[in-house]
């Protein structure tokens, strides 16, 4: 039954990374019982803070989880102190420290004392006083591979994210797969949060590199098949060059329904339908972007039982020059499907 801070008492399961999934969160989190609220993590980040101390210190990469964490806070004013405090990059110190997250230092210093990224993590959460679960999708490293058209190779989540920003790119060598090169074994917990799903989402996201890896992780499609939970597909307002370039919504879908290997498991397409600022379009075509267009005709083809629910979602962040999705809008629009 509903309470009247938390109009929805649903059990929630999250798939995401980066932004996407922190705005999902953020809006759950607020119309949703926090304890019900499940965020699973990738653990294959390899560039910046997260992928220096992966290799220095042998940790998972924690950049994902101190975002969710963040996301999850329910006060706003313990977010914005502990936003402040994760985000400090420790500029002002000499040695090798310097550049480091001090959100991600806590999160491998946790798992280092904890004895494993997910016991680390669940420390974390308890230390913050967090409701909301965060999970690592698994518990191993691993490490993203991609191949593209024409048979090149790239190892790596960071060389395959940043690769339409090389002078060398060349939009016609699309990734054709994504695989991991080792064994990917499930956190035992992220099994378990999907059994008991009443949905499971994937939130907005870099596709290749954020989204999609979480289905090759072993178990978690087999999962998300048998779950009885509504499975939900959140459509990125905007592609990505290098990763999404000209995708329409059915590119989107079919990229999914690849990996998933279940042309009928896909439930809800959620998609926004108010328009952007053209002056804004302009400046993300010169960085080669642009808007995901909807064709449901394709999409039906794909998956003829989807629906597509189309709502005003997208914001535009004026001191960022960034559309986003607005939270509460978003999760509101998951949360009201039957």
């Amino acid at each position: 039954m509903a309470n009247k801070k938390y109009p929805f008492q649903q059990k929630i399961v999250t798939f995401g990374g980066g932004t996407g999934h922190f705005s999902i969160l953020r809006g759950l989190v607020e119309l949703n019982q926090p304890e019900l609220i499940s965020a699973v993590v990738g653990t294959w980040d390899s560039g910046g803070s997260s992928g220096r101390l992966r290799t220095e210190l042998g940790v998972l990469p924690p950049g994902d989880i101190r975002q969710c964490l963040l996301a999850l806070m329910e006060d706003s004013k313990q977010r914005q102190v502990a936003q402040k405090l994760f985000d400090d990059r420790l500029e002002s110190l000499n040695g090798p420290l310097k550049g480091h997250s001090l959100g991600n230092l806590i999160a491998a210093r946790l798992e280092n004392i904890y004895k494993g990224p997910d016991r680390g993590t669940e420390a974390e959460r308890l230390l913050f006083r967090i409701r909301g679960r965060v999970l690592p999708v698994s518990l191993s490293e691993l490490n993203l591979m991609a191949r593209l058209v024409g048979g090149e190779e790239l190892e790596g989540e960071s060389k395959i994210d940043l690769r339409g920003e090389s002078q060398r790119y060349n939009p016609k060598h699309k990734i054709l797969r994504i695989y991991f090169d080792a064994n990917a074994d499930p956190n035992p917990e992220v099994i378990s949060a999907i059994a008991n799903a009443d949905k499971i989402i994937f939130s907005a996201g870099d596709l290749y590199t954020s989204i999609l890896p979480h289905l090759l992780v072993n178990g978690i499609k087999e999962a998300i098949i048998t779950s009885k939970a509504k499975v939900i597909i959140v459509l990125n307002l905007m592609t990505k060059r290098g990763e999404t370039d000209s995708y329409k919504a059915s590119d989107y879908l079919e990229a999914f329904l690849s990996y998933l290997e279940d042309e009928n498991r896909i439930n809800y397409m959620i998609a926004n339908s108010n328009g952007l600022d053209p002056e804004i379009l302009r400046i993300y075509k010169k960085e080669g972007q642009s808007i995901v267009v909807i064709d449901e005709e394709s999409c039906k083809k794909l998956s003829p039982g989807i629906k597509i629910v189309k709502a005003e979602l997208a914001t535009y962040l004026v001191r960022e020059h960034l559309f986003r999705h607005n939270p509460q809008n978003l999760a509101k629009a998951i949360l009201e499907l039957n």
